[in-house]
């Protein structure tokens, strides 16, 4: 006989594991992850920092509400943010602070040379942003895990979801090993593979797309200061942090559109991303000791689809949540709750620009 449940969460990263723990005293849950590892595509090799600003506008309201709980929870170090440009980019310094200026986040015009040193005499515009902060992913994720099992919560792992078809009001979920299960509600966190679950729930695809983003790990001369900000480029070119041990973590903030898979970085991306980094300060590469790669899943308007799916009674949309899913996760994490078990939602937040309603009438 299948076991039975009230939520079953396909996903049991961030999204999957943050939403059990919120809502698993509450119900019988199951977490349920295709893969031996919980976290292994996109949580596993995050970038690792929590910004305000990352994301835009749209994603703040949720970083900001999330900033207090990570916190208190000791998972934030201070890293501290520089936003920098050019000349020709003063429009786009403008625009950002221009953006957040209603906003309780912290941004201030600066001098760049003094953050950043060997860097180069045209990168003379910069924004601060000082409560950018280092997150311990790992412990955040596992934490949040435990937090499901501590609740009640049943993970199974090693489980990838081959089938769902809703009768008598529940819905018959079968694993590709063949292992059963028969849940009320079903969530879908899966991430990358969200339109593909919903395919098999018989959903609408809401065009939940999956963007390769790579990760290297630089050793350099002179070796990254440790007490150097979070660099970011107003243009959106690359993006580099210090790291422990003088190394540091560069990015090109590359986007390439793949199918959902085990994404592993291009060796061209790896060299555009040392090139932009060389342009931008003096140092010396001296080795490359590791380079990644990571899924960063977006609906059509970059925004997070929380909530239930308006034309498929019982479908639960958790997902899209780009690159931001980790430093937003204790915010997104109670919409999820209030919505699936009928609370109020957070204060402060406009829940609705969330909401999979506004896909209804695409396509």
């Amino acid at each position: 006989m299948s076991e039975r449940y009230d939520i079953a969460i396909v996903g049991a990263g961030i999204a999957g594991a943050s939403l059990a723990a919120a809502i698993g005293a509450r119900a019988r849950v199951l977490l349920l992850e295709g893969e031996a590892q919980p976290g292994y595509h996109a949580t596993g090799r995050s970038a690792a920092f929590w910004s305000e600003t990352y994301g835009g506008p749209g994603i703040q309201p949720l970083t900001t509400a999330s900033g207090a709980a990570l916190r208190d929870g000791g998972y934030l170090d201070p890293l501290g943010a520089v936003h920098i440009g050019r000349a020709q980019d003063a429009a786009a310094i403008e625009a950002l602070l221009a953006d957040f200026a209603d906003t309780p986040v912290a941004l201030d015009a600066v001098d760049p040379a003094g953050a950043i040193p060997g860097l180069r005499g045209d990168w003379t515009l910069a924004v601060s942003e000082p409560t950018c902060a280092y997150i311990d992913v790992a412990r955040l994720h596992a934490d949040y895990l435990a937090a499901a099992r501590r609740a009640g919560a049943t993970i199974v792992t090693a489980a990838m979801l081959a089938s769902a078809a809703r009768h008598g009001g529940a819905w018959q979920l079968a694993a590709a090993d063949g292992r059963r299960f028969v849940a009320e509600v079903l969530v879908d966190a899966a991430g990358a593979w969200a339109d593909r679950v919903a395919a098999l729930a018989g959903a609408r695809a809401i065009g939940i797309t999956p963007y390769r983003r790579t990760m290297v790990q630089l050793a350099t001369d002179p070796p990254a200061p440790a007490g150097m900000p979070f660099v970011v480029d107003i243009s959106g070119a690359f993006y580099f942090k210090p790291e422990a041990g003088g190394k540091l973590w560069l990015s090109p903030h590359d986007e390439h559109r793949v199918d959902p898979q085990d994404v592993a970085p291009e060796e061209i991306d790896v060299a555009i991303a040392i090139d932009r980094f060389e342009h931008v300060v003096d140092w010396r590469v001296t080795r490359v000791e590791r380079r990644w790669a990571g899924l960063r899943s977006f609906a059509p308007d970059r925004l997070p689809v929380y909530g239930a799916d308006p034309m498929m009674p019982g479908f639960f949309w958790f997902a899209g949540q780009g690159g931001f899913g980790i430093q937003t996760a204790p915010a997104a994490a109670a919409i999820g709750a209030a919505l699936l078990l009928g609370d109020t939602p957070p204060a402060g937040i406009d829940i609705a620009r969330y909401l999979p309603d506004r896909f209804a009438d695409a396509g």
